[in-house]
């Protein structure tokens, strides 16, 4: 089993920066995918930054410039860096980590992230 806990949501300005934590533990596969997702109100669930264990990151065309994601492996961290924040990125944010050898994904229980004036 895969359990998933996010922390670092909250409300900011327009223009100000969050950064969101998600702390991977259970069986961790060492070929996998960590990445966020958000979902704002009346919207689909939508990828925002990806990044596998080997391989190129990727970034929704809306945050590129804005966000960056990294991932520790030591401690089985993803992170997500989100500065120059705008009020559509107003939403949650959920963590995802999917197992490459099984096809299996898993999601953490989302953050809110609000940004507004």
């Amino acid at each position: 089993q895969v359990q998933l806990v996010e922390s670092g949501g909250g409300l900011v300005q327009p223009g100000g920066s969050l950064r969101l934590s998600c702390v991977v533990s259970g069986s961790i596969a060492s070929i996998n995918v960590m990445g966020w997702y958000r979902q704002a109100p009346g919207k689909q669930r939508e990828l925002v930054a990806a990044i596998p264990s080997g391989g190129r990151i990727d970034y929704t065309d809306s945050v590129k410039g804005r966000f960056t994601i990294s991932r520790d492996n030591a401690k089985n961290t993803v992170y997500l860096q989100m500065n120059n924040l705008k009020p559509e990125d107003t939403a949650v944010y959920y963590c995802n980590y999917f197992n490459s050898r099984l096809n299996r994904g898993y999601w953490g229980q989302g953050t809110q992230v609000t940004v507004s004036s």
